[in-house]
């Protein structure tokens, strides 16, 4: 269903997008590399696997070069797509005009967004057009957003709940080496908010001025109890309460590396494997209660960039096969049967679902 299948990566030189092409070309989808910079992406497209034997197609056929500023070369890197996945930040200035590209094309459209404020304009401003065009549009469909989103999912259809009183999403990451994309997100978020943290509480987002709360949270072994940031709100308070009735989502982050992300010179990350992943290692841990009904869910692998590549394809190739509850701005959760979605990512992504 997937072999020749045509998706087009919107940033496709960038870090994780990167690893979204090559993802792709792992599935059998045939990526078009898209960006403002050719030579970035003629360099990508040299580096796949069959490129040098010509088993695929070269690389000046693999690039499009596109910018958010001109509508109508987003239209001709477009063309002949099955699919768009947007990998370039800032997403507040590139996935308004990246999904509207996507709509005149009438074809799916998929981000690796974490910035809260650029998911919650696409879930404000494209929900209509999106159902009207008969698109599904996923946004966050990343480590941040879309891997707590199905987590929180899977757990609640298991318990058979359609609402709950609180949903926790703990971060246990070993440390965090930020990209250049994450930096300047991250700035323009600090910007749009005027400084203020964001959490969501009683069941709305609430914008703070005071100092997120110092805690700690029990991890599973071998991590065990570590120090965390509460309130460290990440894509999913954004994510979960699109289709779930629940008043409280909150999200923590293990102090080590919110110290990572906060320093000014820690370094990017730097490739250990073959694949190209970071040896940063990471444990998602969820916990969601209702009626003084506890269930839990974890999560556990390598490098959070990395893994949003086999997250964002693993979405693309169930959109494209018509495997998507319907139409308009879905979340992970409400656009995939969330169970089997994490089972398809086993490669990836060890997985615990239960009490």
């Amino acid at each position: 269903m997937t072999a020749g299948r045509t998706v087009a990566v919107f940033g496709a030189s960038g870090h994780t997008g990167r690893f979204v092409v090559a993802e792709l070309r792992a599935r059998g989808f045939v990526p078009l590399l898209v960006g403002r910079d050719a030579a970035k992406l003629r360099a990508v497209a040299a580096g796949l696997p069959g490129a040098q034997e010509r088993q695929v197609p070269g690389p000046q056929e693999w690039v499009r070069v596109a910018t958010v500023g001109e509508p109508g070369s987003l239209d001709r890197a477009f063309a002949g797509a099955d699919a768009v996945v947007n990998c370039a930040g800032p997403f507040a200035e590139t996935a308004a005009p990246v999904i509207e590209a996507a709509l005149r094309a009438g074809i799916p459209y998929v981000d690796v967004a974490a910035e809260i404020e650029a998911n919650l304009d696409t879930f404000a401003r494209f929900g209509e057009p999106a159902r009207a065009a008969g698109v599904a549009v996923v946004p966050a469909m990343a480590f941040f957003g879309g891997l707590g989103d199905l987590l929180v999912t899977a757990v609640t259809e298991s318990a058979g709940w359609t609402a709950v009183d609180e949903a926790h999403i703990a971060y246990g990451l070993s440390g965090w080496h930020p990209t250049a994309g994450t930096r300047d997100a991250g700035a323009v978020s600090r910007q749009r908010r005027g400084g203020r943290r964001v959490r969501y509480a009683d069941g709305r987002l609430e914008y703070r001025d005071d100092a997120a709360p110092a805690t700690t949270w029990d991890f599973p072994e071998p991590l065990g109890t570590r120090a965390v940031i509460g309130e460290f709100s990440m894509a999913d308070i954004v994510t979960v309460p699109t289709h779930l009735a629940v008043p409280e989502v909150r999200t923590y982050m293990t102090v080590e590396a919110a110290r990572d992300l906060a320093a000014p010179d820690t370094p990017a990350p730097v490739a250990v494997d073959e694949r190209g992943r970071s040896g940063q290692t990471f444990v998602v841990d969820v916990v969601v209660r209702s009626g003084g009904v506890e269930q839990r869910a974890t999560a556990r692998g390598q490098d959070i960039y990395a893994v949003s590549a086999p997250l964002a394809v693993e979405a693309v190739r169930r959109v494209v096969e018509g495997r998507v509850k319907g139409s308009g701005v879905l979340s992970a959760g409400a656009a995939f049967d969330a169970a089997d979605f994490l089972g398809a990512l086993s490669a990836h992504v060890s997985v615990e679902l239960g009490k």
